[in-house]
């Protein structure tokens, strides 16, 4: 299905503005465009489901099962549904906060949300064939055990504490459709729920891309790999500073982290890098604020650079 924007974006730039293939300014432009109406079709169809679904939701029921479990289990299960659902970081922020009205354990929902964009069902093909499978299956691992570990410590830290309430939204919902949950109100919740959370971050969004666009098309490999091939205790954690800033698809990216590996980029150094330009980005901090604290946003910040760091010294 994907396909599809690849072949809109190469009628926009190849055969409407006659840019010449090959060339930084196509490849920028041509990044652009696929993957912001990538995105926008993701997010939108993935915040209508969604909605759908959790119009006819009973968030005290859905607290009520889950409560009495034993919590690695919440844990695993999160870091396991993130890591098969084919989200980006900005794409999987719907089903968080979803997860986040339905009162379900911050623990388990920050699992997902650390795995779900960090294991990428694309980045483990490419990987597998051009890394081999011992390096594909550590970049698993490492992205399962963040999840698990993350949703710990943010039920360790209390973290539920710097979410913000959301009860008077979960109060709307329920008297906005309240009495028989027919077809028609689902439909109706999801319609608003898609325009006003498409309207609120489109800008973001295109902003965040554009920044991933440039550094696509324009940012050498070489002055990567000149920097960052030194064998020095802030390689891994410089390169994944600068990643995070960025947006870029696995499928996008990968093909340079490959380039990169054979000018002599350490092979956990250029996971950490692809990590961290896939897995977190600045529309997704965007997204986050409307659930989170600004104290949480920094925390989950961090952690993400800490896992991304990790991994990269492992592997290396």
């Amino acid at each position: 299905m994907l396909k599809y924007f690849t072949l809109l974006a190469d009628k926009i730039i190849y055969d409407l503005l006659n840019l010449k293939e090959g060339t930084k300014l196509a490849s920028s432009s041509h990044f652009f465009i696929e993957d912001t109406t990538k995105i926008f079709f993701l997010m939108t169809i993935m915040i209508y489901i969604i909605s759908f679904i959790r119009a006819g939701l009973d968030s005290e029921v859905v607290k009520d099962k889950l409560e009495g479990k034993h919590p690695f289990l919440g844990y695993l299960s999160g870091a396991v549904l993130g890591s098969i659902t084919p989200f980006c970081s900005c794409s999987s922020i719907p089903l968080f906060i979803a997860f986040t009205k339905a009162k379900i354990p911050t623990g388990y929902t920050m699992s997902f949300l650390i795995t779900s964009p960090m294991i990428n069902e694309v980045a483990v093909v490419l990987l597998w064939g051009m890394l081999g499978w011992k390096l594909t299956v550590m970049y698993i691992v490492s992205g399962i055990l963040s999840g698990i570990i993350g949703g710990y410590f943010f039920d360790i830290i209390k973290s539920e504490r710097f979410i913000k309430d959301l009860s008077e939204e979960n109060a709307k919902i329920e008297k906005e459709i309240q009495g028989e949950i027919t077809i028609k109100k689902r439909h109706e919740y999801a319609l608003v729920e898609v325009i006003g959370i498409v309207k609120s971050l489109w800008k973001w969004i295109i902003i965040g891309v554009g920044v991933g666009a440039l550094f696509h098309g324009y940012l050498p490999e070489k002055f990567i790999s000149d920097i960052f091939s030194k064998k020095s205790w802030w390689t891994v954690p410089g390169v994944v500073l600068m990643g995070i800033p960025l947006y870029s698809s696995a499928t996008a990216v990968i093909p340079g982290i490959k380039a990169l590996i054979m000018k002599g980029l350490p092979y956990g150094t250029a996971i950490a890098f692809m990590m961290s330009t896939v897995a977190a980005s600045t529309p997704e901090f965007v997204m986050l604020s409307k659930v989170m604290e600004k104290r949480m946003l920094v925390i989950f910040f961090f952690v993400l650079l800490f896992f991304f760091t990790t991994t990269g010294i492992i592997i290396n």
